[in-house]
């Protein structure tokens, strides 16, 4: 990968993960058109991309089947509906929340799925369940990556200890940096990317990073991890995601400069799919609200709420966010 001014080495290690389906179902309750989701296939497919994540495998116990489009559950059925057997060189993967899964009824052995890659999202007081629930998956033959949520609220101590637990006790292959509310840093991503990597290492793991867009920071903080060598990337197309939304693809794409990636078809893509989505009134992407929710180290859910109610008193919801007079 050559950038101008700079010669950057070549990482064989690092994996470009789409998450469009996932986290900007988010934003539509995984409404997407047939079209949507094929098209998507394809561009990622022809961009190169190493995963594409299709959504939840969430458990219908949980949640009604009737509120969600299809992507919540992600039944194996309408994977291969838009894949087939898969016969290309991206990988399939699924999210799998700690205690919303119904993983030993809903995850089939691999040997039965198109699916290659199961993503397994915990908080910290959850680890004991999420390694039980890591290690079935990686027993049925999938490859298992961990997301540690909301860390950016979590003690030194309580981080170490989870890191460790997770690196020692998991079959995770990937241990995921995740910003889930958009309120790190670039310096901070470093010293946290540094902590992961040095940790995972030890125990022949990788390290990846999801980060959200509140301060306009999810690219930035991608690629700062990327360059001390965290190795998987989450993006979105056009940034789509919960609330503020994710690092986008296309910028990836380009800092990359990598001929494996395209991004060509990236941009068919947005023009064809995100541009029509947008115009149809689909709301994602960093606003004020998201802004301030960040800064404060805060979730996103009471700006996502504040968007909705088409709010734009940001003073008074800054003032209730932080208690400043």
């Amino acid at each position: 990968m050559e950038q101008k001014g700079e010669l950057v080495s070549f990482r064989p290690d690092i994996k470009v993960v789409d998450c469009t389906l996932r986290d900007g179902g988010l934003v539509n309750n995984f409404e997407f058109s047939e079209d949507f989701v094929r098209d998507l296939y394809k561009a990622n497919v022809a961009a190169g991309v190493d995963y594409m994540e299709f959504g939840y495998k969430a458990s219908k116990e949980v949640f009604k089947v009737e509120d969600y489009g299809k992507w919540k559950f992600c039944d194996e059925k309408d994977i291969r509906a838009i894949v087939g057997d898969n016969d290309t060189d991206l990988k399939i993967s699924v999210m799998a929340d700690v205690g919303r899964t119904d993983y030993k009824k809903d995850i089939i052995p691999k040997s039965e799925s198109v699916i290659d890659m199961v993503r397994v999202a915990t908080y910290i007081n959850t680890i004991p369940a999420a390694i039980e629930m890591i290690n079935y998956c990686a027993d049925m033959g999938y490859e298992v990556t961990i997301n540690i949520m909301a860390i950016s609220t979590a003690s030194e101590n309580e981080l170490d200890l989870a890191l460790e637990l997770l690196a020692a006790q998991s079959k995770a292959s990937v241990i995921y940096l995740v910003d889930s509310y958009g309120s790190l840093y670039p310096e901070q991503i470093r010293r946290l990317a540094d902590k992961y990597i040095r940790i995972a290492e030890k125990y022949g793991k990788r390290v990846g990073i999801h980060a959200h867009n509140n301060q306009q920071l999810a690219f930035a903080n991608t690629i700062e991890a990327c360059t001390i060598g965290v190795s998987y990337l989450d993006v979105t197309m056009s940034g789509m995601g919960r609330g503020a939304g994710n690092c986008y693809t296309e910028l990836l794409m380009g800092f990359l400069r990598n001929p494996k990636y395209r991004i060509s078809p990236v941009l068919k893509f947005i023009e064809n799919h995100m541009v029509p989505l947008k115009k149809a009134g689909v709301v994602w992407g960093c606003d004020v609200q998201y802004m301030i929710t960040g800064n404060a180290n805060q979730h996103p859910r009471t700006a996502i709420a504040f968007t909705g109610e088409g709010r734009t008193d940001y003073d008074n919801f800054y003032t209730q966010i932080t208690s400043y007079e």
